[in-house]
C-alpha cells in the first residue's frame, strides 16, 4: 500500500486531502508546525507528527520510518495580502521550506510530488479565462514564492531525470477554496472570505464588499470558488497518476470555468444561514481585478476533477462546519 506524506495535513485542506487518500485505500502520513492547522483535524489512526518542515532531519527520519515513496506538500504561508508586509517570512514557509522538503525526498528516495500552488503564480491577468500556459506575472510575495517552489521542483527534476529515482511531478494551482467535507472541519483563517463573513455575522456585525462599480453583471468582482473536497478528490487522481507512472502536466488549474461574483456569495451566505442581511459598500482594495476565473479543463481530463458542489452547497457546508468546531 503507498504511503504519501501530507505536509501542512493537519491545516483545512491539508486534512481534506488526509480524507481523500485514506478512501482511496492509501496511507496518509501527516506533519505539521499546527501554526494555523489543529491536531483535531487528523483523523485517528493516522500517524501525525508534530513538527517544522524546515526541520530537514526530522523530515528525514519521518519519511524512513514510515516508508513514504511520495509527498503532497500542501503546508505554507498562504496569505497574499500580508506576505507584502512579511516578505522574508513567506519566503521562508513557501520557498526554504519547499528546498528542504525536496532535499528530504532525495535522500529518503520518494520520487513523485503533488504541489500546492496557486492562481496567484498569474497575478491579475486581463483575460476571459485563465489557462496554464498564461504568463506568470505575480502580484505578492505569496505569488513569488509558490512560483519559484514550481522552479525548484521543475529544476529539481531535470536535475534527478537520468538516476535511479527521477523525480515526478505535478503542482496543482488553487483558487479560492471553500466548503467543508466534515462538520468541524472549517476554514479558520482570518484573511479568508468565507470565515470573515461567518465572524461577523456570529458577531452581530454586517460583512462587507469591497467595491461595487467593477465592470461585472453585478458590479462586484467575480472569481473561482471551488469546494475544497473536489479538490482532495483531485489530489488523490493526481498521487495515483505518479503511482502508476501515467504522464501529468507540470502544473492544473483547479479552476471552475464560469466564476461566482461576491454578490452571489453574500446572497447565498444569507439564504443558507437564514441571516438576512444587506452587505456595506467598502472601497475598492487597490489591485483587485474585474474578474479571475480559470478553465479546469486539463485537470477534468486527468485528475477527475469536477464543480461538483453549487454555491448554496459550498456555502451551508462551510456555514455547518464552523458552527460544530470547538476551536
Amino acid at each position: 500500500m503507498t504511503t504519501w506524506l501530507v505536509t501542512g495535513g493537519a491545516g483545512y485542506i491539508g486534512s481534506h486531502v488526509v480524507r481523500a487518500l485514506q478512501s482511496a485505500g492509501m496511507t496518509p502520513v501527516v506533519i505539521d508546525d499546527l501554526s494555523s492547522g489543529h491536531a483535531s483535524f487528523v483523523p485517528e489512526g493516522v500517524a501525525f507528527v508534530q513538527g517544522d518542515i524546515l526541520d530537514r532531519d526530522l523530515l528525514v527520519s519521518v519519511m524512513r520510518d514510515h516508508g513514504v515513496s511520495g509527498v503532497i506538500h500542501v503546508a505554507g504561508y498562504k496569505y497574499a495580502g500580508v506576505s507584502v508586509r512579511r516578505p522574508l517570512h513567506t519566503y521562508q514557509q513557501n520557498v526554504e521550506a519547499t528546498r528542504v522538503v525536496l532535499e528530504a525526498m532525495a535522500e529518503t528516495g520518494a520520487d513523485k510530488l503533488v504541489f500546492s500552488s496557486s492562481a496567484a503564480v498569474y497575478g491579475t491577468p486581463d483575460v476571459d479565462l485563465v489557462t496554464e500556459d498564461l504568463p506568470k506575472a505575480p502580484a505578492s510575495p505569496y505569488g513569488e514564492s509558490k512560483l519559484i517552489g514550481e522552479w525548484l521542483i521543475r529544476d529539481q527534476a531535470v536535475a534527478t531525470a537520468d538516476g535511479d529515482r527521477p523525480l515526478r511531478h505535478t503542482s496543482l494551482r488553487y483558487f479560492n477554496v471553500v466548503g467543508s467535507g466534515e462538520k468541524g472541519l472549517p476554514d479558520t483563517s482570518p484573511h479568508n472570505l468565507f470565515p470573515m463573513v461567518f465572524d461577523r455575522l456570529i458577531d452581530g456585525r454586517t460583512p462587507a464588499i469591497f467595491g461595487d462599480d467593477y465592470n461585472t453583471p453585478d458590479g462586484t468582482n467575480v472569481r473561482d470558488y471551488v469546494h475544497v473536497s473536489d479538490l482532495a478528490i483531485s489530489h488523490v487522481a493526481a498521487a495515483r497518476r505518479l503511482d502508476a507512472g501515467e504522464p501529468v502536466e507540470r502544473a492544473y488549474n483547479l479552476g471552475s470555468q464560469n466564476g461566482l461574483s461576491v454578490k452571489q456569495i453574500m446572497d447565498a451566505m444569507a439564504r443558507v444561514t437564514g441571516i438576512d442581511f444587506t452587505p456595506e459598500i467598502a472601497p475598492r482594495r487597490p489591485g483587485d481585478p474585474d474578474r479571475i476565473v480559470a478553465t479546469g479543463e486539463l485537470a477534468a481530463r486527468d485528475l477527475d476533477w469536477a464543480m461538483r458542489h453549487d454555491v448554496d452547497e459550498m456555502v451551508r457546508s462551510a456555514w455547518e462546519a464552523r458552527q460544530a468546531f470547538a476551536g
